[in-house]
C-alpha cells in the first residue's frame, strides 16, 4: 500500500491564541508521526495553492474576497463569528488547505498513491457557499470533490463524514447533486443543529444525502453497526469511483467538545470499512481531509491509527483504550429503522 500525507508548515500559521482549533493539533500529529516507525512508510507531499477559480467551485466570489480582505487587514486576529477567527495568514493557509486535498486527489487519480491523508487546517466541512462557521473558512473536501468531478470526469464520489458535528457546508454543496453521495454520522442536536434524517437531498440529489444523527453516549459498537447496516448497503447501489473522508476525531470519549464514547480502535474500524469500500469499488482510491479532534494527544494517536489501517496493519495502538464511562449499548433501532425506510434499504 502506498500512502501519502499532505502537510505544510503554513497550516500552523492560521488561527488565534487560546482557540480550541489551534496549531498544537498539527504539531502533536507531526511529532507523533516523526517519532514512530510509521514515518518511513509514508510519502510526505507538499500541497499546491488552490486558485480562486478552484475555491469558486463551491464559494461565491464575494465571500472569497471577504475572507481575503479580513485576513489581510493587518490585524493580529479578527473574529468572524463566536467560533471562527482569522489571522493575517489565514487566507493563504486556507488556499493551501483546499489545495492540499486537491493534491491528494491528483495523486490517487494518477495512481501515484493508493490513499492520501491531507493534514490541513483550517478545517472545512462547516463552511457554506457564503459563510465561515464552525472554525471553517473554505470547504476543503467539497472543493476537492468538485475538482475531481470536473478534471477526472468522475460521476460518483462518496464523501463519508465521521466528525462528531454534521458537515452542513458539505451537505449544502451537494444537496441537489446526484454525483456526490454525502454520508454523515454525527451527534444529534450538537452544533450546527443540521443533519436530521429527513434531510436527504432534493431534485437530482434526492436520496444522495444520508444523515445518521445519534444520541449522546454512542461508542464503537453503535458506530460500526451503522456502518454495516447503512453505509455498506448504500454503497452497493452507489458504487463510488472515489472515496473521500471528512476525518474528524472529536467523537472520541476524551475529546472536550462532545459526549460520544468512540475509541481510537473504533476510528480504526470505521476507516477499515471505508477502505474496504474503496478497494471494492474504485481500486482503493481514498482521500482523507482532517476536520475536528480537539484533544491533541488523542488526535495524534487517532491519525496514526488511521494511517496504520491504510498501510494494511492489523495491529492498532490504542493506549487510552475504551471509554471508562461507556455502560451498555444505546438502543438505536428506531434510528436504523427510520433511515432504512427512508432510503429503501
Amino acid at each position: 500500500m502506498t500512502v501519502g500525507v499532505v502537510y505544510d508548515p503554513i497550516y500552523l500559521e492560521h488561527g488565534v491564541r487560546g482557540h480550541v482549533e489551534n496549531a498544537t493539533r498539527l504539531t502533536e500529529v507531526m511529532s507523533m508521526l516523526n517519532g514512530s516507525n510509521i514515518r518511513e512508510k509514508l510519502a510526505f507531499l507538499s500541497p499546491y495553492k488552490a486558485s480562486i477559480d478552484d475555491i469558486a467551485r463551491v464559494h461565491t466570489m464575494e465571500y472569497i474576497r471577504y475572507i481575503e480582505t479580513v485576513s489581510s487587514a493587518g490585524m493580529a486576529s479578527r473574529w468572524l463569528d463566536a467560533d471562527t477567527a482569522v489571522s493575517s495568514s489565514s487566507y493563504q493557509a486556507a488556499l493551501y488547505a483546499a489545495g492540499g486535498v486537491m493534491t491528494g486527489v491528483d495523486c490517487v487519480m494518477k495512481d501515484e498513491m493508493d490513499s492520501v491523508f491531507a493534514l490541513v487546517r483550517p478545517p472545512g466541512h462547516h463552511a457554506t457557499s457564503n459563510c465561515a462557521m464552525g472554525f471553517c473558512l473554505f470547504n476543503n473536501i467539497a472543493i476537492a470533490a468538485r475538482y475531481a468531478l470536473e478534471k477526472y470526469r468522475l460521476e460518483r464520489i462518496l464523501i463519508a463524514d465521521f466528525d462528531v458535528h454534521h458537515g452542513n457546508g458539505t451537505q449544502e454543496a451537494f444537496y441537489n447533486d446526484s454525483h456526490v453521495l454525502y454520508w454523515s454520522i454525527h451527534q444529534h442536536h450538537l452544533y450546527p443543529g443540521t443533519g436530521k434524517i429527513d434531510e436527504c437531498g432534493e431534485g437530482a440529489g434526492k436520496g444522495h444525502i444520508v444523515n445518521i444523527p445519534l444520541p449522546p453516549g454512542c461508542g464503537d459498537s453503535e458506530y460500526i453497526r451503522i456502518f454495516d447496516e447503512i453505509l455498506m448497503p448504500v454503497m452497493q447501489r452507489f458504487e463510488p469511483q472515489l472515496v473521500m473522508i471528512s476525518a474528524g476525531y472529536d467523537a472520541h470519549w476524551a475529546d472536550p467538545i462532545s459526549t460520544m464514547q468512540v475509541s481510537i480502535t473504533g476510528f480504526a474500524r470505521m476507516v477499515s470499512r471505508l477502505k474496504q469500500i474503496a478497494q471494492q469499488y474504485c481500486g482503493g482510491r481514498t482521500i482523507l481531509a482532517l476536520e475536528g479532534g480537539y484533544n491533541p494527544q488523542i488526535l495524534a494517536l487517532s491519525v496514526k491509527a488511521t494511517l496504520e489501517v491504510l498501510l494494511g496493519s492489523e495491529e492498532i495502538e490504542d493506549p487510552p483504550g475504551f471509554s471508562p464511562m461507556k455502560v451498555g449499548e444505546k438502543d438505536i433501532r428506531d434510528i436504523l429503522d427510520s433511515i432504512k425506510k427512508l432510503h429503501c434499504l
